[in-house]
C-alpha cells in the first residue's frame, strides 16, 4: 500500500472510531509500526491527528486563531452557551473562562441578572457593561492574544483570592481517555487554576469538540460536574462518558431530538 493509500486510511479510520492503536493497524495492514507512526508524525505536522502515546487521536478543529473560531459551529455554540446560561444563579459568584462559546454564554445572561463575574477575559467582560447588576473581576496578567485570555503567574496569584459556585470551562476536546484538553500549556495551567477556585465545573463543548483532543491535558473528566453539549446521546463519546458516569448536560434542541 502507498504512503498515500495508508495516511487516507488513517484519516478514514479516525473518522469512524475516533482513535488509531499504531501496532493493531500495522498488524492488519502487514506492515511495520515505525511505518505507522511515521504515517502517524506527517498527519500530525499537517495539522490532521493528535498523536498519543501508541496512537493517534482526531484532532480538534477548535484551536484556530479567535478570528476563526468566532465563525466555526455558531448555532451549536449558541445551544450550549443557552444550557450554560441557566447554570448562573442571582446573586452567585461565577468563573467565566474565555473563547468564543463564553462570550456566547455572557451575551445570554439577563441584564437584569444580579451575580459576580470573575473572567480573565477582556472581551467576556466588556460583555457585561450593559449588566448593572453584575460585577465584574478582571484577572490581569500576559495577554495570550490566541483566545484574548491572560495567562501566567500574575493571573494565577489574582485567583487564588476567588471562591466561586460555578466555572464555565472552555476546553477544544473532550475525548473519554485524554480527557479534557486545550492547545496551549500556559492557557491549560490558567483554566486547572481556575477550576480550583469554584465548588463545580461545567464544560463547555460544542459538538466538534466532542471525541477530539489536543496536545495539553486541563482536567480528567472525573474533576468536572457535568459536560454541556449539542452532540446526540448517541455519540459514541456521550454514549461512553455517560456509561462512565459522567453527567452530560444536553442543550435544548438535543433533547426535543429524543423525544
Amino acid at each position: 500500500m502507498l504512503s498515500a493509500q495508508r495516511r487516507e486510511l488513517l484519516l478514514a479510520r479516525l473518522r469512524e472510531t475516533g482513535r488509531i492503536v499504531a501496532k493493531d493497524v500495522a498488524a492488519e495492514l502487514g506492515t511495520s509500526e515505525d511505518t505507522i507512526r511515521r504515517d502517524l508524525r506527517e498527519l500530525a505536522a499537517d495539522g490532521l491527528c493528535q498523536r498519543v502515546y501508541g496512537g493517534a487521536l482526531p484532532v480538534s478543529p477548535a484551536i484556530g486563531d479567535y478570528a476563526t473560531r468566532e465563525n466555526l459551529r455558531v448555532s451549536a455554540k449558541q445551544l450550549v452557551a443557552a444550557r450554560a446560561a441557566a447554570l448562573v444563579r442571582p446573586h452567585s459568584t461565577v468563573i467565566l473562562d474565555g473563547g468564543t462559546t463564553a462570550l456566547e454564554v455572557a451575551r445570554r445572561l439577563p441584564r437584569d441578572l444580579t451575580a459576580t463575574v470573575v473572567t480573565h477575559s477582556p472581551t467576556v467582560a466588556v460583555a457585561f457593561v450593559d449588566h448593572p447588576g453584575v460585577e465584574v473581576f478582571l484577572l490581569g496578567g500576559r495577554l495570550f492574544k490566541h483566545s484574548l485570555v491572560t495567562c501566567g503567574a500574575a493571573t494565577a496569584e489574582a485567583a487564588e483570592g476567588v471562591r466561586a459556585d460555578v466555572f464555565l470551562l472552555g476546553v477544544t476536546g473532550v475525548h473519554a481517555e485524554a480527557g479534557l484538553t486545550t492547545g496551549d500549556a500556559d492557557e491549560a495551567a490558567m483554566k486547572r487554576t481556575l477550576a480550583g477556585r469554584a465548588a463545580d465545573t461545567y464544560v463547555l463543548a460544542s459538538s466538534e469538540k466532542i471525541g477530539a483532543a489536543s496536545r495539553f491535558s486541563v482536567l480528567p473528566l472525573t474533576r468536572v460536574a457535568g459536560i454541556i453539549t449539542d452532540a446526540p446521546p448517541t455519540d459514541p463519546t456521550v454514549a461512553r462518558l455517560t456509561h462512565e458516569g459522567i453527567e452530560v448536560l444536553h442543550t435544548e434542541s438535543t433533547v426535543q431530538d429524543r423525544a
